[in-house]
């Protein structure tokens, strides 16, 4: 019996989760910005895996399945256009970006040419990244789910509305973008750490009250007044918005 090849690529395309969770691969060898481009798809309701070399990107190819790839050019071990040709030698179907410094013509059209889907260079602005990313997920049929529910409340993530009980609430863009926050990962206990890294974007300061602030601004516009109250403090661990 022969050997197996050396990678065989997972290429089943998982359906969204019930909350419309998205799964992205990011292959970024530079750790520090490989993690601020986490949390900047993470505060766009993403859901990311990271992988520092190419030879790493394809082993979690081989058991994980991923609705999309953002892969940099320049890694360790393998280049991204090595994972990329890769990849598409087997019919691996899932849509890539190629996300990377090198900027040159050639290099654009080699990268499409091999099967990227879309080519960024650095530096690059978060939101045509995840605008980019959006509009390749209309086009391979992948939608996030644009209302999010817990109890009588109600977010639509692309009318950008809130209601509820049927009562429309105005909230600002930091409020929107808490409140998704919570409801994406409702029923979990958040600490204030992980809420200001994901909203806020920078590493929480035990100084600082911004979190507790912008907590009790929330309650106020959707708890108050209900007798049921969806956002609570666990002592000591942190906020769960419940809705159970």
């Amino acid at each position: 019996m022969s050997n197996p090849p050396p990678h065989t690529l997972n290429n089943s395309r998982p359906a969204p989760s019930a909350d419309g969770g998205i799964r992205i691969l990011l292959v970024e060898d530079e750790k520090k910005l490989a993690r601020s481009i986490e949390r900047q798809l993470q505060r766009a309701g993403f859901q990311v895996e990271l992988a520092f070399d190419g030879e790493s990107a394809l082993l979690k190819a081989v058991g994980q399945a991923f609705h999309l790839i953002i892969l940099d050019v320049n890694l360790p071990h393998k280049s991204g256009f090595d994972v990329l040709r890769e990849l598409r030698s087997q019919f691996y179907e899932t849509p890539v970006i190629i996300l990377t410094a090198r900027d040159a013509t050639p290099d654009k059209i080699f990268g499409l040419a091999e099967g990227a889907d879309d080519y960024v260079t650095k530096p690059f602005d978060s939101g045509e990244l995840v605008a980019r990313i959006q509009a390749i997920l209309r086009r391979s049929g992948i939608s996030r789910a644009s209302v999010i529910e817990a109890a009588d409340l109600k977010m639509d993530v692309v009318k950008r509305t809130v209601t509820r009980g049927g009562k429309d609430i105005p909230l600002t863009h930091t409020e929107f973008a808490l409140l998704e926050f919570l409801l994406r990962n409702r029923n979990t206990i958040l600490t204030r750490r992980r809420i200001a890294e994901q909203v806020w974007g920078y590493t929480f300061d035990t100084g600082t009250n911004i979190v507790d602030v912008y907590i009790s601004y929330l309650r106020d516009a959707i708890d108050d007044g209900f007798e049921k109250k969806l956002i609570l403090t666990v002592r000591g661990q942190g906020i769960i918005l419940k809705d159970d």
